[in-house]
Parts: structure tokens; sequence; C-alpha cells
């Protein structure tokens, strides 16, 4: 083999495969198996709570935890990464599923999945990790403001008149005005989660804060008979397993129609997977294969949409828990997506008596803890910095996703050509 052929061969080698060419014995499953069964109490009201409020049904933010994060550990180019539904492809999701339906999500994330495996085919990736960072910390900023806005609603129990407006400023009106519909029992349920959470993740931070504060909440919503809305009176309940694998209906004016949601399911999906995966490599000294990543992501998308699932990516909080619960490879991935299917297959009924304030409230946390707060201050003392960032976050919030990643990439671009002629003209 030539030298060119290995390279080509380790550039697009799945990690799995080189943990099993390098030795894997018991004492590696045991530590998986512990680290999978972590990560999945972590995903399971996670999952759930984003696929909610993504305007979806929560089994589906299951299958694709379960499809989707299997195939993103068996074919990740690193070795820790954790797939799943993420909360920055709520807005996306949501925003796709209003104006395609449920059959117009399902294209779309096929063919997201299908453009990031050409992503990684083609050795695209390094370019995705050039988006500058001030964009970066603004777009999740802004998301985690548009994903707490979407909350109220369902924290706070709000009957609204009609539908709920997806643009942020119609939206807040429109919560305004329904604020005298609150119901403080509801209220209550996703406050409780959210100070249990908090409470367990300072004490005991080893423990599944958000789990047990839905455990609280549920329990707490039955033993009282308060009157809030539930998986079961909302969603019917979970379903004891997947369903049947289906194809997304392919015609050219739909996928015409679904190009550009797909195009920006690409982008911010490159984009999280490989953030996620540069963590983790912070957190173990190891290095992924971002190209291999993004094939990786691309099956794990693809194969989603079969089953009726949303989008996929890398998550940030999954991973560095699987690293810290003592993770070895990409097994402990695996192995999460298989202990979810047997919650789905054993426990699904108790499903039905979790209150969705209570996942709203979940949601109200990972929003917090998305939002690089300490970062975005300290971005905004430059002043060429605070305009890029001010750009990309009001953008992110008020308009959209993929405007806010461009007009912060303009922005920057122009004030890198800017530095640029003044070091050309010694100014």
């Amino acid at each position: 083999m030539t030298d060119a052929a290995r390279a080509a061969s380790a550039i697009y080698r799945p990690k799995l495969t080189t943990v099993l060419a390098e030795g894997y014995g018991l004492d590696d499953l045991r530590k998986d198996a512990v680290a999978g069964l972590t990560v999945a109490i972590v995903a399971i009201p996670l999952s759930m709570a984003i696929a909610i409020a993504s305007g979806v049904s929560p089994d589906r933010g299951l299958y694709t935890a379960i499809v989707g994060g299997f195939l993103v550990s068996a074919l990740s180019g690193s070795r820790f990464q954790i797939g799943g539904p993420a909360g920055a492809f709520i807005v996306l999701v949501a925003a796709t599923v209003a104006k395609f339906g449920l059959s117009g999500l399902a294209l779309t994330v096929f063919l997201s999945g299908f453009m990031l495996t050409l992503v990684g085919v083609f050795r695209l990736g390094g370019l995705i990790r050039h988006i500058p960072h001030t964009v970066t910390v603004g777009f999740t900023a802004g998301i985690a403001v548009t994903i707490a806005a979407s909350q109220v609603k369902d924290l706070f129990g709000l009957r609204l008149a009609g539908h709920e407006p997806g643009p942020f400023i119609p939206k807040m009106a429109a919560l305004a005005h329904a604020a005298p519909s609150a119901n403080l029992a509801a209220f209550g349920l996703g406050a409780l989660v959210i100070a249990i959470a908090a409470a367990v993740r300072r004490w005991k931070p080893l423990w599944p804060a958000m789990l047990i504060g839905v455990a609280a909440a549920s329990l707490a919503g039955l033993a009282l008979h308060l009157p809030v809305a539930t998986i079961g009176t909302q969603f019917g309940g979970i379903p004891r397993g997947l369903p049947a694998p289906e194809l997304p209906v392919f015609t050219w004016r739909e996928v015409a129609a679904v190009l550009p949601a797909a195009l920006s399911f690409t982008l911010l999906g490159g984009i999280e997977s490989l953030l996620s995966a540069v963590v983790a490599d912070g957190m173990t000294g190891r290095q992924h294969r971002p190209n291999m990543e993004l094939i990786g992501q691309g099956v794990a998308n693809m194969a989603s949409s079969l089953f009726g699932g949303i989008a996929v990516t890398g998550t940030v909080a999954r991973t560095a828990t699987n690293v810290r619960a003592g993770g070895r490879s990409p097994i402990s991935g695996m192995l999460h997506a298989v202990f979810l299917l047997a919650f789905m297959v054993v426990a699904a009924p108790l499903a039905s008596y979790i209150p969705v304030s209570a996942l709203a409230g979940v949601l109200v946390l990972v929003c917090w803890n998305m939002a690089e707060k300490a970062e975005f201050a300290r971005l905004m003392r430059d002043p060429r910095s605070a305009s890029v960032l001010a750009a990309t976050f009001g953008i992110t919030v008020v308009k959209d996703l993929t405007s806010g990643i461009i007009a912060g990439c303009l922005l920057a671009t122009l004030f890198w050509a800017e530095r640029r002629w003044r070091v050309h003209r010694g100014v």
C-alpha cells in the first residue's frame, strides 16, 4: 500500500475499527457499559424534551437517540462522541415541521445526511472549523434565547387563542397576551425540576440531575393530582419500540423546496459535531478524524430519517458526560443507544406521567448551560468582536440561524480584510 493510500485509509477509518485493532477486553467493556448507561440516563428526558420543543412527539427524540446515536458512535471519527437530538436544532426542526410537515422533515434530514457524507468524503471537514469563534458564540447564545422563548408556553401552561407564532417578536407578544391563563401548578413543576437539577449538580455532580428532577416532578404531579398536561394526555404516551423503516417521499419539487433547510441542517450539524469532537479531544488528549466524523454523522442522519427521527449531531454535554463516566471507546455510545431502546421496551408506560412543563424546565436548564455567558461578556469588551457578536446574536434571534451565521461571517471577514490592509500599508 502506498503512503497516499495509507493516509486515505486513516482519514476514512472509524475509530471503532482502530479500537478493536488495538485490543478490546472485558474491563474495557465494563467501563463502556457503565458510561453508556450513565449517558442514557441523561439522554432519556433530554431527547423527549428536545423533540417536543421541535414540534414533534417525544418518541421521535428517542428514535433519533437510538438509531442516530448508535450509528454516530459506530462510524465516528472520535472515540467518545455521543450523538442524538440537540438543542441547537430545535429552531430549525420546528420551522421545517411548521412549513413542510413531518414528511418534509424526513426528506430534509435525509438530504442533510447525504450532504454531510459528501462533505466528509471530499475532505471539506476542515473548512467548517474556520468559522470564527465569535460567530459560534453569537449564534449559540441566539439559539439559547430562541429555545428559551419557545418553552415559555409549556413552562407556564399558557393557553393561546391561536397558533403560537414562530418569529421571536410576535411570539413574545402572543405569550404576553396569554399571561392571564398561566397555570401555577405547571409552572411549579417546571420550577421544581430546575431547582432540583441545580441542587443535584452542585452537591452530587455525578448524579443524573435532570432525570432526578423530572422523576420528582412526575411523582409530585401524580400524587397531588395536579391539573397539568403530561406526555400521556398531550401525546398519548410513547410506543414500546422502533417503527418500521420507511424512505422519505422524493420528488424534484419537494427536494427543491426543502433544500435551503437541508443546507442549514448540514452547516449546523457539521459545526456542532466537530465542536463536540474537539471538546472530547481536549478532555482526553486524543485527536479525532474530522472527515470520518462528518461521514458518520451523515449516515446517522439518513438512517434517523428512515425511522421517523429528527436531526442527529454530536452533543457536547452527553459526550463530556461519557468521558467523565469513564467511557473508553465508541462502544459506550453504541451501548447508550441499546439502553435507550431497552427503556422504550420496558418502561414506556411510565413516560406518560411526565408533565410537559417538567420537560420545559429541562430545556430552560439546557439553554442556560448552552450560552457561553462568560465568553460572551469577554468578547463584548472588544469593539470589533462585539460588532460581530451582536450582529450574529441579534439576527439569529430576530430572523433565523442561517442569516445570523452569514451576517457574522461577512462582518468578521470585512474586519479581517481591513486588518490585512492596514498591515500591508503599515498603518
